[in-house]
């Protein structure tokens, strides 16, 4: 019987089945009746793991026997087994020994938030963006079948992630090419049918039974001789199984639907996958499951428990939390409800980021103006074109990485024709624990190369508030990026008061070295400037870049320092050298950002040290230039 945990264990618990299944292989050893103990087991150490170093959580509480059932049934690593973002793989990386290096995830030189092929064999995709699991797995099953190989391409994905494009276009793709390959629908939040139960479950048992199917294909031959007969019969059937299972969509697209069955029904997941491992072409299984499953607060409340921090000692001495200001999210959704006080032309667009970009108080306020569009970044771009063309004002909130999917639609729908878009992009730079997939390294560099837009940095939250006017009030597209967390607590104007557009602010006089500051690194470069005497200027624009400025520092100064915290390739450093360049300004220019490297996950402090954006790693680096000259 399934346990109900209350309480994150502390201390690691005895788990004496888990301990015996530290490899799928040793998994498939087990027997079937001791799977729902195992099952319990996985559950209490995952929140323990997680306790202890915080992460992803109500997900992978949710897929606990799916994970169990999918390394029982399948000859994993040498069947692929794809997961769709990642932040349900927790109890996947537990089965497939890495069970002792938990205590490490997210940690610097630790295991990584999300699969990754390079951390195991396991890991057959890497992935931290959504939706990609089952394009991935079509090209496994496609490479297997070239080969000569009969291994089995499985990717599970969430009804989240079902929602985006590129999923359908998998689907679409698939039965065109007759795949062998299985897709899971972990459905734990969705409106299709939720008939879970003995009758549903036995359904499933049958539909997915060879027996069944050789019954199919034997009828299918005897009745193909008859005319009109074999279609009589399709039809016949297709509307009995669109009475009792919700698959007509999928059964159309040209998939053997299966489901829904209860997600965490061991013994029916087993049996279900046993008989769909045998068939041919694309299988769809329809799981239904409950995020948070086992552990009761995050059943009752998943999107508080989606993530969580690690628990703190309970011997730790208590330090009172020195005074911090809104997050940047916040002064962006606060910015956001006085804009659309101010204008009813407002609308703001988000791709499933209502929390985290901090439109809660937009939606409950201006309901008729709020859009979510689910996990669809493209649709969401090109949606806020469509509303600019008759007049609308739409703001689309996105974090940076994620506004990488929508790159085409960004150019080709918006920005060509030059329509009045405002992004907030989210989540710029570097994002911490979460690693590569996740941050915001590239925004300013692929931005930054489109004619007509309007690319921001603010380097504190008032900049941030008075931008966001800024390039609402534009006539084109612009964006405005802005960090994670927050900032240095500056004192936030209450108006909607715009920026010169294409102006810097020199904040301290100095002598020989002048650091150009595009964002955050601000209140660094102002400890280095009293350490050098260097000159600090908040650059504020990317694009237009204040050219008279850069100009006047050229003349003034030995060398000029461009700090950002973006890729250096193509981005705000390589604006001032292009224009230097241009206009034949011999000047000595150091251009600091982040490297030619994925930088790995750890902690914001540790990777902005490792990039040498910290105060320390910036002196460092002027005075090493400086010897130069």
């Amino acid at each position: 019987m399934l346990k109900t945990f209350h309480e994150i264990p502390r201390l690691r618990p005895q788990t004496p089945i888990l301990d015996r299944a530290a490899t799928p292989a040793q998994l498939r050893r087990l027997g079937e009746a001791e799977l729902v103990e195992l099952a319990n087991e996985l559950r209490q150490d995952l929140l323990f793991s997680v306790g202890q170093t915080g992460g992803h959580f109500g997900a992978g509480l949710g897929v606990i026997e799916l994970t169990i059932a999918l390394h029982y049934v399948f000859d994993t690593p040498d069947d692929r087994l794809v997961w769709d973002v990642g932040h349900q793989a927790y109890p996947h990386k537990i089965l497939t020994g890495r069970r002792e290096q938990m205590a490490s995830l997210r940690q610097k030189d630790g295991l990584a938030a999300f699969p990754r092929r390079s951390e195991s064999e396991y890991d057959t995709f890497g992935v931290g963006h959504s939706s990609t699991s089952i394009s991935a797995a079509l090209g496994m099953a496609i490479a297997a079948r070239l080969q000569g190989q009969k291994r089995k391409s499985i990717a599970v994905i969430g009804d989240g992630a079902l929602t985006a494009g590129m999923a359908f276009e998998a689907l679409n793709h698939a039965p065109e090419v007759g795949a062998d390959m299985l897709v899971v629908l972990n459905d734990n939040d969705m409106s299709i049918s939720r008939n879970v139960g003995g009758m549903s479950n036995y359904l499933a048992k049958i539909l997915s039974s060879r027996t069944y199917s050789s019954m199919r294909e034997g009828s299918k031959k005897v009745l193909s001789r008859l005319p009109g007969a074999w279609e009589i019969a399709r039809r016949t059937e297709e509307y009995a199984k669109g009475m009792l299972v919700p698959g007509t969509l999928f059964e159309e697209l040209g998939w053997n639907y299966i489901g829904p069955i209860d997600g965490h029904d061991l013994p029916t997941l087993i049996a279900t996958l046993r008989n769909m491992r045998d068939l041919s072409g694309p299988q769809f299984l329809h799981v239904v499951t409950k995020k948070g499953k086992g552990f009761a607060p995050a059943e009752v409340d998943p999107i508080t428990w989606h993530a969580i921090n690690k628990l703190e000692p309970l011997d730790a001495p208590r330090k009172p939390k020195p005074p911090s200001g809104p997050r940047y999210s916040n002064v962006f959704g606060q910015w956001l409800c006085d804009m659309a006080a101010a204008d009813t032309r407002l609308a703001g667009i988000t791709p499933a980021m209502k929390e985290g970009s901090d439109l809660v108080a937009f939606s409950e306020r201006f309901p008729e103006r709020y859009f979510d569009v689910a996990i669809a970044e493209q649709h969401a771009v090109t949606l806020a074109a469509g509303m600019a063309c008759e007049g609308a004002k739409p703001v689309v909130a996105i974090y940076s990485t994620f506004l990488q999917r929508a790159y085409d639609q960004l150019i080709h729908d918006v920005a060509v024709q030059n329509l009045d878009v405002l992004f907030a992009i989210d989540r710029a730079g570097l994002v911490g624990e979460d690693g590569p997939t996740h941050a915001g390294s590239f925004d300013l560099s692929y931005l930054r190369c489109i004619p007509g837009m309007l690319v921001m940095t603010p380097s504190d939250e008032n900049e941030m508030r008075r931008m966001l006017t800024t390039g609402y009030l534009f006539e084109g597209p612009a964006a405005v990026r802005y960090p994670r967390g927050t900032g240095p607590n500056a004192v936030i104007e209450p108006g909607l008061e715009p920026l010169e557009i294409g102006k810097g602010v020199i904040r301290r006089q100095g002598s020989k070295v002048a650091l150009l500051v595009f964002g955050v690194q601000l209140a660094e470069a102002l400890e280095v400037g009293e350490t050098l005497d260097a000159t600090v200027v908040d650059m504020r624009f990317v694009k237009p870049l204040d050219e008279a400025l850069v100009r006047q520092l050229a003349d003034a100064h030995e060398l000029l320092v461009t700090i950002e915290e973006n890729s250096i390739m193509g981005g705000a450093g390589s604006a001032v050298s292009e224009f230097l360049a241009a206009k034949a300004i011999v000047r000595p220019l150091l251009q600091l950002g982040l490297p030619d490297i994925y930088v790995e996950h750890a902690k914001p402090s540790q990777m902005l040290a490792e990039c040498g954006l910290d105060a320390v790693g910036i002196e460092a680096a002027v005075r090493a230039r400086l010897a130069k000259i």
